[in-house]
């Protein structure tokens, strides 16, 4: 997997720069810390100016997250295909006192590329991961293993002998 490294933001925009890459799970932290087990994440960005003319970066991600199920545990294989473009802004005050739906980020003359594209993805992650249907573990000694609880109920049943 490669580093995505930094950009200027607003030269990149000016310059109308590309960068792009892959990014896996070791670059992608609070990604990892949200429980997402391995990802393999494309990505461009790419400088540029919106429709009215204010500098942007243009984000596309897309790949795969390995999630855990949270109705029976399992691994989760959740796609991910995301576009968006992001206005960049000289002041966290100018993005504060924005009163419309337009999405923006600081710009800096060092943005985190990894970053900004983990973010874009955490924004797309459900709140609770789960398949459509769960499927019971499958395997030859499966129907062979006992209970948990018929195990706790057979000690319930034969009591304490260590008194």
């Amino acid at each position: 997997m490669s580093r995505a490294g930094t950009i200027d933001g607003p030269q990149f925009a000016r310059d109308r720069g590309t960068v792009s890459g892959t990014l896996g799970i070791e670059a992608l932290p609070r990604l990892a810390e949200s429980g997402c087990e391995a990802a393999t994440i494309r990505y461009t960005v790419q400088g540029g100016a919106n429709a009215e003319g204010h500098p942007c970066l243009a984000i596309e991600a897309s790949g795969t997250l390995r999630l855990a199920c949270q109705r029976c545990l399992g691994a989760l294989e959740f796609p991910v295909e995301l576009g968006v473009e992001l206005e960049l802004a000289l002041s966290e005050r100018e993005i504060d006192a924005a009163e419309d739906e337009v999405d923006r980020v600081l710009a800096t003359r060092a943005m985190d590329v990894a970053a900004l594209v983990e973010d874009e993805v955490l924004l797309v992650l459900p709140m609770a991961p789960m398949h459509e249907r769960c499927e019971p573990e499958t395997g030859e000694h499966d129907s062979n293993r006992a209970s948990p609880f018929a195990v706790l109920a057979g000690l319930r049943k034969g009591g304490d002998s260590s008194g």
